[in-house]
């Protein structure tokens, strides 16, 4: 059984309490946040505490509260050589208080607070000081089902900034789309078909080889086409990034499918 204990009332802290909850190689010993009435519908399932002080023993303590918070939080931990980890993709491991045994515990997903989520599908990024807390983690990982990765910082820097592209940016394309098939009183659902068949494409092939398009195709009818179809210039700016992306990407020029018409 591995005991741990939760500080922190966010969604991944939340997901996470979840996820030890209904396994039972995992006991939950305490849940710490400084405001305690963002605990208390757990009030009767698990000890919530909100003073720091009364933290009790644990083989893990788990910080998932935001980045900037982590290394100060670390300082304040009433104890000295416990397994004390982060589960950020950003931090660096050594922002932890050195006085603990400092590690990282970073599930790779994004984390919405009424969505449902499975942790077979959730991939653990684990770093660590110390080749004996690996283990440890890797149970912790394990017994939730989870897949796991050891990487050190600059590759868990890495995964961050990348998971930045294809979640948020991508979600925030969502949006545009959304916006445009909004503005013409079309229902976006129509195109649930087709991002999910678009994410389904990269189990087979790479990124490089899943693109298709007029960017790829070097399309110029279809984009000046669009680019005229867009109303806000943020839209035709990103959409004019995004081609330019691709085309160099495709080995083709960007540039011509921009250029004003000659005004002599």
């Amino acid at each position: 059984m591995i005991s741990v204990t939760l500080i922190g009332a966010g969604n991944v802290a939340q997901h996470l309490y979840k996820a030890f909850s209904a396994c039972k190689e995992v006991h939950i010993n305490q849940w710490h946040n400084r405001r305690l009435e963002q605990l208390q519908m757990f009030k009767n399932d698990v000890d919530i505490v909100d003073d720091i002080t009364l933290l009790k023993e644990a083989d893990i303590y788990i910080i998932a509260i935001s980045d900037d918070a982590v290394a100060k939080l670390s300082e304040q931990l009433p104890f000295s050589d416990k397994l004390v980890v982060h589960t950020s993709g950003s931090v660096n491991l050594h922002h932890l208080d050195k006085k603990n045994r400092r590690g990282v515990f970073y599930p790779l997903q994004t984390f919405s607070k009424d969505a449902e989520l499975n942790f077979s599908d959730v991939p653990i990024c684990i770093e660590v000081e110390h080749k004996a807390d690996y283990h440890v983690l890797k149970d912790l990982a394990n017994a939730i089902t989870s897949p796991y990765h050891r990487v050190n910082s600059p590759q868990r820097a890495a995964l961050h900034l990348a998971a930045v592209f294809v979640n948020n940016f991508t979600n925030q394309l969502y949006r545009v789309a959304h916006e445009i098939t909004e503005s013409e009183g079309v229902d976006f659902n129509i195109l649930k078909p087709l991002i999910k068949e678009t994410a389904k494409k990269l189990d087979t092939l790479s990124p490089y080889m899943a693109q298709t398009g007029p960017a790829k195709r070097n399309d110029k009818k279809t984009i000046k086409k669009h680019l005229a179809s867009l109303d806000k210039d943020i839209h035709k700016d990103i959409y004019k990034l995004l081609t330019k992306a691709i085309k160099e990407t495709h080995g083709t020029s960007a540039s011509s499918a921009f250029k004003k018409p000659n005004s002599k």
